[in-house]
């Protein structure tokens, strides 16, 4: 066995734990970094970039159909699924070298394999096979898995989100059971792309986390493009067999239904993937697998932190990016900014995107009552840019809702439309800076933009609306 000893050693190499050891390095800290397959984790390579490679091509395929709407003469005469993947496939290769590069140039060691972290007499480290990596601090970072249906196993047929990516053909006829941020991005592709798309959803709506205009907004989309929404069932058995895929259904009201396609995607969500690591030998408490922490993300455990998807919250990668940064920056006794959930954006991918950040129309209402909070939304059918961008498209609007505390800050901006994904960052300054409309109302937006339906929203909630009534 060989030892080492670093100041630094970080289990797991996606956003949050890369995040944790560039900064550490930065801050003048030895750092090790172990990582049982790549550098750069699941949302790298089989999440969230790849992800988001498929649903552009699914814009492609979508504005080649439009296209005659903009007096493009232009014919979509098929999709080539192996040439998509060999895209994406080559996109996050290179992202991968540039990363592996960066941390290699910051003298970061990576040691690869699977991770334990142990107590020793000198303090927390991790085993990786002979190598026993000794840290004044251990950082754990090791992400989530995709959950399984009970009694269901992934495989054939029944694809998680990576097997989703990694098939070879384009679904003719594929059901998605969980009508959450994955499933209702893979659903937008796909049905982009050419296939019949089922989403069964056992809670009442799609993206039941999101407000209910953003709801209304996209359920009503997708129904436009013919995807079939079916919500509050109750799955009561899945069936596989070499050519497809039976489900069992209860709806709302009683009635049992089967419905047959060749694939189906699981999506109910994520596990953190805290098993296996050692952490209850180590004093470690979690609660249903989420690693209990206190505000500075420290763990029950002296010296050891834990940061992203592992930590209860949202399971965003951008969230554990933010993680990384402040627990590396919180052991070199810097001050950094407190930690805040409701100001961290969150946005779906899919046709229309969906954006938000901040408290619901529900949530405020809750926290402030509803007496003292006002809200206001600008239909995006009005703006300019947002009619150029969807021309012939069945999303041909969409809004952005802002909501305020009367005579207060903003305290939720939400938004539904074309590429709305892009003006996220603007609400996220509003929230986090507890800016008050009549802050932002004087500020001039570009025009035509669609980043002008949130300045119209802050004229109107101070009182000075230019085109809504």
């Amino acid at each position: 066995m060989t030892d080492h000893t670093f100041d630094l050693v970080v289990l797991g190499g996606g956003s949050g734990g890369y995040a944790a050891a560039l900064r550490a390095s930065e801050l003048g800290s030895s750092v090790a970094l172990v990582e049982r397959d790549l550098l750069g984790g699941t949302c790298l390579h089989r999440g969230c970039v790849p992800t988001k490679a498929l649903l552009h091509t699914a814009e492609v395929a979508d504005s080649v159909q439009h296209a005659a709407a903009v007096g493009v003469d232009a014919t979509l005469s098929g999709i080539d699924a192996a040439a998509a993947r060999a895209w994406r496939e080559k996109l996050v290769s290179g992202k991968h070298r540039g990363l592996t590069s960066l941390v290699a140039a910051r003298g970061i060691t990576v040691f690869s394999g699977e991770g334990r972290v142990e107590q020793t007499e000198g303090g927390p480290a991790v085993r990786v096979g002979e190598d026993l990596l000794r840290g004044t601090d251990v950082v754990v970072a090791t992400g989530a898995t995709s959950r399984p249906l009970p009694d269901v196993l992934f495989g054939g047929r029944v694809l998680d989100s990576e097997r989703a990516l990694a098939l070879e053909e384009i679904p003719s006829r594929v059901t998605i059971i969980g009508g959450g941020v994955i499933g209702v991005e893979f659903a937008s592709a796909w049905r982009s792309l050419g296939a019949e798309v089922t989403i069964l959803e056992m809670a009442d709506s799609l993206i039941p986390n999101e407000d209910e205009a953003l709801i209304r907004a996209l359920t009503t989309a997708y129904r436009r493009r013919g995807i079939t929404v079916e919500t509050g069932v109750t799955i009561t058995q899945v069936a596989p067999s070499e050519s497809g895929v039976d489900v069992a259904v209860t709806r709302a009201g009683g009635e049992q239904t089967t419905i047959s396609s060749d694939w189906l995607l699981v999506a109910i969500g994520r596990t953190p993937a805290t098993d296996d690591l050692g952490l209850d030998d180590i004093g470690v408490t979690r609660s249903r697998a989420f690693i209990d922490v206190d505000a500075q993300l420290r763990t029950t455990s002296p010296h050891v932190w834990a940061v992203g998807d592992i930590v209860p919250g949202p399971q965003l990668a951008h969230r554990g990016f933010r993680h990384g940064l402040f627990v590396a920056e919180t052991i070199a006794g810097r001050r950094t900014a407190p930690l805040d959930d409701t100001a961290i954006p969150r946005v779906t991918y899919s046709s229309p995107e969906i954006a938000s950040v901040g408290l619901t129309e529900r949530q405020a209402a809750e926290r402030h009552g509803s007496e003292r909070i006002e809200t206001t939304t600008y239909n995006l059918a009005g703006n300019a840019k947002a009619e150029i961008v969807s021309a012939g498209s069945a999303v041909a609007s969409g809004l952005a809702k802002v909501i305020r505390v009367i005579d207060g800050p903003i305290i939720g901006v939400h938004l539904a439309g074309e590429r709305v994904g892009e003006l996220i960052t603007e609400g996220q300054l509003a929230v986090a800076w507890e800016a008050h409309p009549e802050d932002l109302a004087p500020l001039v937006h570009a025009h035509p933009s669609q980043s002008e339906a949130l300045g119209e929203a802050f004229l109107t909630l101070a009182g000075s609306p230019l085109h809504s009534l």
